[in-house]
């Protein structure tokens, strides 16, 4: 006997009710049946005994059902209990699906319910014989069917399941075709215009540019930036091209640290930018994402500065502290006009709130004295992997 999938009737449960019923229907069958198979005319108390013990054996039907349809067959032949002999050729119906063995227990269950009908009436007819073998038949098909049915919908759970996969991986598939496509398009837009730079600022220094060393350190720097600018974009559209990201395939090339800060206060300060670095306690201990949240806040809001306020001094204060490292980039007013040749996507400082957020910490950003002022939080706990 199956329960439908989320039923609140529990297998054991069905199965103790079922059994608990069938055993009653024994017992007060033996004082209602006019016979009792091989038993017939032994005390009522000693049939009931027998038929409740019969009834009792369903309580292992599940476990052991073609066992358990075998007693049943033989006790009914003995005391004559067709409420069990129902349940019985039920379950075989509802977990075999060998004809073979179904003909089989038909058969048997024929000849044993013959053998108690004879048992306890000698006389039995044509009509005992058909009633004998509809209670056999009728469960058996009935069984069946309800098994049939479940592994039907087995079937169909599997195949959407299957389906489902299936959707999955061509959803994968197509969005990694669109990430290739965007890395094309980066490519051929933006790695050309890079190396268009790259190359300018090559034949600039390799031709005469003039004597001045300023000159050729500011073209120097163009270059640089350049090449460094295209192996990032190139780090980038590999991931973007690729579907899955193996570990043979991960970027082996060390990620942005704390220790890099005073490198890039350096390369700003060799852009024309007056820069600032105070450092309280040790950053290099801090927890890596954090430490490459804090290299890309610094980074982020120093070449803010450089394009929207140039020629204001930049502080860049990091103080590690025992509740979370607390970062601050600020700016004075602007001395200069900003350009406005250069872009502004208007997105970096939203994408360092999100990694920020991620972390756990706040980031926040606004005017502050006449100019700007980057500050985040981001707890932490020192030295952890």
């Amino acid at each position: 006997m199956s329960v439908p999938t989320g039923s609140r009737w529990s297998p054991q449960r069905v199965d103790a009710m079922v059994t608990a019923l069938v055993v009653a229907l024994g017992v007060v069958d033996s004082w209602v049946k006019p016979y009792s198979g091989l038993l017939t005319g032994l005390p009522t108390p000693v049939i009931a005994v027998v038929s409740g013990s019969v009834g009792a054996t369903l309580w292992w039907r599940r476990q052991r059902p073609h066992l358990v349809a075998v007693v049943v067959l033989i006790m009914h032949a003995v005391a004559f209990t067709p409420a069990a002999l129902a349940v019985a050729m039920y379950t075989i119906g509802s977990v075999d699906r060998r004809l073979r063995v179904l003909a089989g227990f038909a058969a048997a269950g024929f000849v044993a319910g013959l053998a108690g009908i004879r048992g306890g009436m000698p006389d039995a007819g044509v009509r005992e014989a058909a009633d004998s073998l509809a209670l056999i038949i009728g469960p058996l098909a009935v069984g069946y069917a309800v098994g049939v049915r479940r592994d039907l919908m087995a079937s169909v759970q599997a195949h959407l399941a299957d389906l489902e996969r299936e959707n999955q991986l061509l959803d994968e598939r197509a969005r990694a075709e669109e990430r290739a496509e965007i890395a094309r398009e980066m490519h051929d837009v933006v790695g050309h215009r890079v190396s268009n730079i790259v190359l300018a600022a090559g034949a600039l220094q390799v031709g005469d540019v003039g004597t001045e060393p300023e000159v050729r350190r500011t073209v120097e720097l163009i270059r640089a930036d350049g090449r460094q600018a295209l192996e990032e974009l190139r780090g980038v559209l590999g991931v973007l091209s690729q579907a899955h990201v193996t570990a043979a395939q991960a970027p082996t090339e060390p990620q942005p640290d704390s220790g890099e800060l005073p490198g890039l206060v350096a390369h700003a300060r060799e852009r024309g930018q007056l820069v600032e670095l105070h450092v309280n306690g040790y950053p290099e201990t801090l927890p890596p994402p954090v430490q490459r949240a804090l290299h890309r806040i610094v980074r982020e809001s120093l070449t803010n500065a450089a394009k929207h306020a140039p020629g204001a001094p930049v502080l860049v204060s990091v103080d590690c502290r025992r509740d979370g490292l607390h970062a601050e980039v600020s700016n004075a007013a602007p001395t200069g006009r900003p350009s406005s040749d250069l872009p502004r996507g208007g997105h970096g400082l939203v994408g360092l709130a999100e990694r920020v957020e991620l972390l756990g910490g706040t980031l926040t950003a606004g005017p502050h004295k006449g100019g700007f002022q980057v500050s985040a939080v981001i707890p932490h706990r020192r030295g952890a992997p």
